[in-house]
């Protein structure tokens, strides 16, 4: 079997062209392109955030009732 014999410099002209064809090609070519792509990400970030935070509001009520309640019963004597 022949052996192939690459060098460091080889494949650095290859990786920089591979990953410059994306970022020509497509929606990203022009910059309304990019601006709507942008948007899109922040929209993302925005409906997770809005799921994220409405499951810290649900853990925070729940804990704010469980603590008070101990409370409650530790100053009453009972815990």
């Amino acid at each position: 079997m022949p052996r192939l014999a690459v060098l460091g410099d080889m494949t650095a002209p290859l990786a920089a062209h591979a990953t410059s064809i994306p970022l020509q090609a497509g929606i990203l070519a022009s910059p309304m392109g990019q601006l709507l792509v942008a948007l899109v990400a922040i929209a993302v970030v925005i409906v997770l955030g809005k799921f994220v935070l409405k499951l810290a509001w649900r853990l925070v009520t729940i804990g704010i009732v469980v603590v008070a309640a101990l409370f409650l019963l530790s100053t009453a004597g009972v815990i």
